[in-house]
């Protein structure tokens, strides 16, 4: 069988159909209709990615999503009926890779389906411990630092940094990190990339307002200052 996924879901007929196509598709498959029993499922189970609705019985799939994050750093794809951008951001703060809103059609499930498992097998391949004057990024361990502190991200803020990381300082243009972190299919949403580049500066920075790590080429995209850089200016 290919990798796996969990479907968390109460929509019965949905449910059916996602297991169905997925499986069609070569996928293994599990599937359950609530929160609580999800929450089990990921632990005998072991999913490679996990499709979350938030409109659930009994337990919400923000407070899911909460508990998941504290279990697995596998991708979560929100599928949900809420549309609103407030909705939107919130999933993606709370750690989840991606958000697809209901309707939606089979290719479009498809494609994000496979966009979050590439990057997590290319992310699952990186090596190497990266530094950037007071930031460190260890691509083995899986942790940042910033003035030999930790910094906690979440998947797609890391995915993000180690993206420019692996670039060792050079200009990493907007469409190759949407490409890249989101998938082809976003290569146009700068909106994600703005949002999350202004996550990480919250987190890493001294000024978030007047980056000295996360440095922006106008126009163009974003890089990581070298040691060298003159970061007073």
């Amino acid at each position: 069988m290919g990798e796996r996924i969990l479907i968390i879901e109460d929509d019965d007929a949905l449910r059916h159909l996602m297991r169905l196509q997925l499986q069609n598709g070569g996928y293994e498959v599990a599937a359950c209709r609530d929160g609580s029993s999800g929450l089990a499922a990921v632990r005998e189970f072991a999913p490679d990615l996990i499709l979350l609705d938030i409109l659930l019985p009994k337990i919400d799939g923000w407070e899911v999503c909460r508990e998941l994050r504290r279990m697995t750093q596998v991708p979560i794809i929100f599928v949900t009926a809420l549309g609103a951008d407030a909705d939107l951001q919130r999933g993606l703060e709370m750690g989840a890779d991606d958000y697809i809103i209901k309707p939606f059609g089979h290719a479009e499930l498809w494609a994000r389906i496979r966009a979050a498992l590439h990057r997590a097998r290319r992310q699952a391949g990186q090596k190497g411990e990266h530094r950037f004057g007071r930031l460190s990024v260890d691509l083995d361990a899986r942790t940042v630092h910033v003035d030999r502190e930790r910094v906690l991200l979440t998947p797609t803020e890391y995915q993000l940094l180690a993206v420019l990381a692996e670039n060792g300082g050079r200009v990493v243009p907007h469409a190759e990190l949407l490409r890249r972190v989101w998938g082809p299919q976003f290569e146009d949403r700068r909106q994600y990339l703005k949002l999350y580049i202004w996550y990480l500066r919250q987190k890493i920075e001294r000024d978030p307002a007047d980056p000295e790590i996360i440095l922006t080429e106008r126009g163009v995209g974003y890089r990581l200052a070298a040691p060298a850089d003159d970061v007073e200016t």
